[in-house]
């Protein structure tokens, strides 16, 4: 196994894997920014290396500061987390011309899958259904209105090379089209460096489910699904699995169609295939070729470390687990706790955290980076923890979910709890009966 491995990111993800390291007798080494220089990540490594100031460009996301840092430690490895360079296929491609090992798929198919465009030609080819819409970029206003006619409206106009929903915009009639084509070009080239933008069918009442893969040279397999479908900007706020709308036959067809679109493109590590599921049917929206925010969720209900395993993956080239010795049970349920006023439509709250109690418990976990007297800073995700409960059931997971959450006392700052309170108790909730959109339309505050 490596001996030393670099984590290039921070907060709770890179607490994560500093666990997962450790578990296999890795030393660490952590980076930071100079705001970082207290942090959990820095406490809890081998060693840690300031790479620059807070602004990202000048740390999390300077490769030449990350690998002076890989020099100067001796590190084999680096994983990237998730965020910032995890899906940068230059990065990858660096990382392994200095002969460091990228806990990763190649940088080959980092760039293939995280194009949009080029990751549904792919998929396609494989056989996973898409959404109707544009073959390649979209270059110019009349052939996006000649597209939109053809498709017919509401679409979806988004950043090829975006995600968190940026560049990203809903267009439900003509009249529309053209200012919001050119914002989404605007923010396209602001957020990613890359204006080129694509287009497809808006559905209106979509579920988000995915499936977590694990692939190496041997084999790959699945670990089940998970619904995402609570959302706000876009933006993951409960993850839960299995997705309580699929029948046992819709969960077979989708598991085993994406572990062979994934074996055919010769995918090594962590993976998840994401889908828009209406009316009982599947489409292909991404491939992210990395670990999940929400793989925690995953763990708790298949008992399988996923980031010890992509160690594993990265270092022999193969995965040590069978899809017969993975049986996930129960329901589990996570939810993102993220320093924001949701009142305030979802304002970052950044401060120094002065109480800080967290939750435990039978089948109940907690993720994160915070301690009483930590500051959140304002320069980076507001995502601070995440409570993932596991129940024999979706009722008693959910319950097990509202008594870890009214245990998690934080104060100094204001955070998501309250409102994943509300959103759990909501009869929409219990009854499943929500889509992406749901929460944009309730009125919880």
């Amino acid at each position: 196994m490596f001996k030393k491995v670099l984590i290039a990111n921070r907060g709770e993800i890179a607490v994560r894997i500093i666990r997962a390291c450790k578990e296999w007798g890795i030393k660490t080494v952590a980076v930071h920014s100079d705001v970082d220089s207290e942090s959990m990540h820095v406490r809890l490594a081998d060693e840690s290396v300031c790479i620059g100031s807070h602004q990202p460009q000048n740390s999390y996301l300077n490769i030449s500061s990350l690998m002076s840092a890989v020099d100067l430690t001796g590190a084999e490895a680096i994983h990237p987390g998730y965020g910032f360079l995890s899906e940068n296929s230059k990065f990858a491609e660096i990382v392994t011309k200095h002969g460091i090992k990228f806990i990763g798929p190649s940088s080959k198919l980092i760039g293939e899958m995280g194009d949009k465009i080029q990751a549904k030609k792919i998929a396609k080819k494989y056989g996973l259904p898409i959404i109707e819409g544009s073959e390649g970029g979209v270059k110019s206003f009349e052939e996006a209105k000649s597209l939109c006619k053809e498709i017919g409206y509401p679409v979806l106009i988004k950043a090829a090379a975006g995600g968190g929903g940026k560049g990203m915009k809903i267009v439900d009639e003509e009249d529309k089209l053209e200012n919001l084509f050119l914002t989404a070009k605007t923010e396209a080239k602001k957020y990613f460096g890359n204006d080129e933008l694509y287009i497809e069918k808006y559905f209106k009442h979509p579920r988000h489910i995915e499936v977590q893969i694990m692939s190496g040279k041997n084999r790959t397999v699945h670990l089940g699904e998970r619904d995402c479908s609570v959302q706000r900007r876009h933006q993951k706020l409960i993850e839960e699995t299995p997705s309580p709308v699929l029948t046992q036959e819709q969960r077979k067809d989708l598991l085993d169609k994406t572990v062979k679109m994934v074996e055919q493109i010769g995918y090594e590590g962590a993976g998840t295939v994401e889908y828009i599921y209406e009316d009982g049917k599947f489409y292909f929206l991404e491939m992210n070729t990395r670990v999940q925010v929400e793989h925690p969720v995953t763990e708790v209900q298949t008992g399988i470390d996923i980031v010890k395993e992509q160690l594993w993956i990265a270092f022999s080239g193969e995965t040590a687990l069978k899809q017969d010795d993975i049986n996930p049970r129960g329901h589990s349920i996570e939810c993102r706790i993220n320093a924001e006023n949701p009142a305030l439509d979802f304002q970052p709250s950044p401060g120094t955290i002065s109480v800080c109690h967290q939750p435990s418990g039978f089948r109940t976990r907690v993720d994160g980076s915070i301690f009483q007297g930590c500051k959140v800073t304002p320069y980076y995700d507001s995502l601070i923890a995440k409570v993932i409960c596991k129940g024999r059931n979706r009722t008693e997971a959910i319950q097990r979910t509202l008594r870890s959450l009214d245990e998690f006392v934080l104060e100094g700052i204001t955070t998501t709890i309250d409102l994943h309170k509300k959103i759990l108790k909501h009869e929409k909730f219990i009854n499943s009966d929500f889509d992406t959109n749901w929460l944009a339309k309730e009125k919880f505050y």
